[in-house]
């Protein structure tokens, strides 16, 4: 593999803990993009650096990118953005991408992505 690329459904990691994100999503959004970091330097299973794209969607627009973690702005539905930003990454990268949502992996799997829940990013 060229490189490890790890696509980070925002809206379903955010709210895959009821920690009253829903009274301020930006920020709920803002506090992941910071929370996961790490795993540019990390990885999702700590075997090394990858590229980490946060895929925003909503009341979560306009969350700016950091140096580690690239976000980027859904036009419409935040499944499909997570699916073209999957599709565009060359295949010779790993892709993983990280959802708990059904639709969503088996979407990005059959783009031969390998997909991760939530808790494989966050504490």
């Amino acid at each position: 593999m060229d490189e490890t690329v790890i696509v980070v459904d925002a809206a379903n990691v955010v709210g895959s803990r009821p920690d009253g994100w829903w009274r301020d999503r930006r920020g709920a959004t803002e506090r992941l993009r910071d929370e996961i970091a790490g795993l540019a330097a990390t990885g999702v299973d700590g075997s090394g650096s990858a590229r980490v794209v946060l895929v925003v969607e909503g009341a979560a627009r306009g969350v700016p990118s950091t140096p580690t973690v690239e976000v980027v702005e859904a036009p419409g539905s935040g499944d499909d953005a997570i699916v073209a930003v999957v599709a565009d990454i060359a295949a010779s990268a790993e892709r993983i991408a990280v959802t708990a949502d059904r639709e969503l992996r088996r979407r990005v799997t059959d783009l031969g992505a390998r997909v991760v829940g939530p808790r494989a990013v966050r504490d």
